[in-house]
């Protein structure tokens, strides 16, 4: 087991940023430690990131961080460690600590595998929603700490394990459900959904199943239309990340390959995860090497090399700070472009 440990002076890192609008907007501080390097593939990419942008670590010892999320009333981070069954939070002012535990898993019998929590994201109303694992179901925190199931099966048989999550505008949830959450995966005799689906749960609880076809369907965004969703795919056989059109009814259509990731994989660690978007439409989609900035045609444009098997990304403060779990570590990373959802 990895043990949490955070960065030396964080009072002193903590006293640099005061809030976004202290930073200057293309620059950190003078970053305490760094991870990785950016990998520019196309002059694009400059208009996306600042020359000379580095990541910042915020935080390290984690078994495996996961789905951050910013929530802006609280200025903090929130993010997963799947393993640990933990949902740490970040804020400038204090660092990073425990935000709640158990994430995932309430249950009284020990188990193995990855119970917690992973894809973290708000509702409408701001509320947290996670996709927990070892309970199996799409779930929010109330303010007084309880969980309350939102999805738990799909015509009566229970879910392999929630993975990631994404709220339409008009509150629907669209999420995945492969097996990693089983402590036999695949060939777990818990696994009581032959699939591993793609689903929309809308606000009166209807479950609808989307797509059945994926081998081990993860990370999901849309289009900031709206109009298309992503789908990362972690298979180690066929890594891409599908597109799909959204129709007017919140079902999907014409699923194509929209990037392939497959030639990148050669002694490069991690798979299509998470998936974020930018106002422009460009995706950062974590993936063999770390962070990919691919444009919304398709291009890839460069990657934040994070050295380490990286599993998601989220936008934070004003819009255009990037924050990444990339396995054992928590950093950010500045852009020029905002995220979808920020004014």
């Amino acid at each position: 087991m990895k043990r949490f440990a955070l960065l030396s002076s964080v009072a002193a890192l903590a006293g640099m940023i005061t809030g976004c609008q202290s930073v200057p907007p293309t620059a950190f501080p003078p970053a305490q430690k760094t991870l990785g390097t950016v990998e520019r593939l196309d002059s694009a990419l400059d208009a996306l990131l600042p020359v000379g942008a580095q990541m910042e670590v915020l935080g390290s010892g984690f078994n495996w961080s996961e789905g951050p999320i910013w929530i802006a009333a609280e200025k903090s981070v929130f993010f997963s460690d799947v393993p640990e069954n933990t949902v740490y939070r970040w804020k400038p002012s204090s660092g990073v600590q425990v935000a709640f535990k158990p994430s995932g898993y309430t249950g009284s019998v020990p188990r193995g595998g990855e119970p917690g929590s992973n894809g973290l994201t708000t509702d409408k109303q701001g509320r947290l929603l996670l996709c927990q694992h070892g309970d199996r179901q799409i779930a929010r925190r109330e303010k007084d700490g309880r969980f309350t199931a939102l999805a738990t099966n799909y015509q009566g048989k229970r879910f392999n394990s929630p993975n990631d999550l994404v709220v339409k505008s008009n509150g629907d949830i669209y999420f995945t459900d492969p097996p990693y959450g089983l402590e036999k995966n695949n060939a777990d005799p818990k696994k009581e959904i032959p699939f591993n689906g793609v689903y929309r749960l809308q606000p009166d609880g209807k479950v609808t199943l989307l797509i059945d076809s994926l081998t081990f369907p993860n990370g999901l965004a849309f289009s900031p239309d709206e109009k298309l969703l992503y789908v990362a795919v972690s298979d180690g056989r066929n890594a891409v990340i599908m597109a799909y059109d959204v129709q007017t009814d919140g079902l999907v259509a014409n699923g194509r390959v929209f990037f392939d990731a497959n030639p990148l994989k050669a002694g490069k660690k991690g798979s299509p995860d998470g998936i974020k978007v930018d106002k422009s439409g460009n995706l950062w989609a974590t993936g063999p090497g770390g962070v990919l900035v691919i444009s919304a045609k398709g291009k890839h444009l460069g990657t934040l090399a994070t050295g380490e098997a990286t599993a998601n990304c989220a936008f934070g403060d004003d819009g255009s700070t990037l924050y990444i779990t990339a396995d054992m570590h928590f950093v950010r990373i500045r852009t020029n472009v905002k995220g979808c959802g920020f004014n």
